[in-house]
């Protein structure tokens, strides 16, 4: 795959051959690429998607603040898209597809395990009909994309550049990270100590205090995904799987407590 439009930076890590999703990985990224540039894009989804959450949890019934989401959430995602990095790297996207699905399942039971010392599974508010539907629709196909974007795309390629400008003696590293360079830059899988403490905390402040153990462990899992797979396909298969899981075991389990 080649990219020949003006103003296009193809990077040869992602000029693979696995069809459309390679294809569509190709983003166009321009001049200002600097994480600076890019707070908005990414930071965008992930709060309208809370701050939605705030203003009508509560107030709406639970398919009309769902449904909202499923509209506001996405739309912002195709705006800022040509802006984000890319989702597939080096290795072929259908086993990552695969290795998604195992680690989804993987780190569902794991997510299960270290959550129910917390919590009470059975005090939760029971989510039925459209609701649910919903729900389900909004945490296992738009969530898993917009929170891997930002926390395995944006925050970890961040904390990166800026672990690599600390170890280079740079003056100002944080600078350094935030106006000079690119986050398109980053090799797929590429990885520090600093930049996985950096973004799994940023994943485990996201949740509750109760859920905080099993964000560590499950934002430790999907780190370990982009440095073995090197792409962030398959965090986002595992993330929309782990959920798309946690779902039907509450429903079918009755506690909505973990959900």
């Amino acid at each position: 795959m080649r990219c020949y439009e003006p103003g296009v930076i193809c990077l040869p890590w992602y000029q693979d051959d696995v069809g459309f999703l390679g294809r569509i990985s190709c983003n166009r990224t321009y001049a200002r690429s600097g994480a600076l540039n890019l707070v908005v894009p990414y930071f965008a989804p992930y709060f309208a998607y809370v701050t939605i959450a705030i203003l009508f949890g509560g107030r709406l019934p639970q398919a009309w603040t769902y449904g909202i989401k499923l509209i506001i959430v996405p739309a912002l995602m195709m705006w800022a898209w040509r802006r984000y990095v890319p989702l597939t790297g080096p290795k072929r996207s259908m086993t990552s597809i695969a290795v998604g699905i195992v680690a989804g399942i993987f780190g569902c039971l794991l997510w299960i395990l270290l959550l129910k010392p917390f919590v009470n599974p059975f005090e939760g508010e029971a989510w039925i009909g459209l609701g649910f539907i919903l729900k389900l629709g909004s945490v296992s196909l738009v969530v898993p994309i917009f929170e891997e974007l930002l926390m395995r795309g944006f925050i970890f390629r961040v904390a990166l550049q800026w672990d690599h400008a600390r170890k280079d003696g740079v003056e100002d590293p944080f600078k350094e990270a935030f106006d000079d360079d690119n986050i398109m830059q980053v090799e797929p899988g590429a990885w520090s100590l600093w930049a996985v403490a950096i973004s799994t905390l940023a994943f485990t402040l996201g949740h509750h205090v109760d859920a905080w153990l099993a964000a560590i462990i499950y934002g430790l899992l999907m780190a370990g995904l982009w440095i073995v797979r090197k792409d962030l396909l398959s965090c986002i298969v595992a993330h929309g799987v782990t959920n798309f899981t946690l779902a039907l075991y509450v429903r079918s389990t009755g506690q909505w407590g973990l959900w």
